[in-house]
């Protein structure tokens, strides 16, 4: 084989491995590696500056349906604030990305927003929330496809 014909092998070679590694989209996230149903469990606080108590302790427990182009839906939540219990009904919605480092952006439609992280395998990430005046965060994990 000539040399021009084998630098062409190699190079079509490492191209086969190269795709065959991301055929599965590898390391790389994108939205669409979020599909399913997950349930979201945070806690933390909301800071009210000038209140006799200026933080109220807040947690929630919620269903977020992650429909891998970039949009959600909440089919439901329960969330405590400052000990008062509300329940949210189906319907809410909202929006996300992914970069290729699996880090990214959610936004509930007029709600909060959070920086997450999705770990390898898109079976959990974690959400922190980006707006003032607020301390919370925690975990979302896979509970169906």
């Amino acid at each position: 084989m000539t040399t021009k014909k084998l630098g062409w092998a190699a190079g079509a070679l490492a191209l086969c491995l190269s795709g065959a590694a991301f055929a599965d989209g590898g390391p790389m996230c994108r939205a669409w590696r979020l599909n399913g149903l997950y349930l979201f469990s945070a806690t933390g606080y909301n800071i009210v500056p000038g209140a006799a108590e200026p933080s109220q302790p807040k947690a929630i427990v919620e269903l977020i349906q992650f429909n891998g182009d970039g949009t959600l839906s909440v089919p439901g939540a329960t969330r405590s604030v400052n000990g008062v219990i509300g329940r949210s009904p189906p319907g809410g919605t909202g929006i996300y990305a992914l970069d290729a480092d699996c880090r990214g952006t959610l936004s509930f439609t007029n709600g909060p927003s959070f920086d997450i992280y999705v770990a390898p395998g898109e079976q959990d990430l974690w959400m922190i929330q980006t707006n003032d005046n607020t301390v919370f965060q925690g975990t979302v994990t896979k509970i169906s496809p």
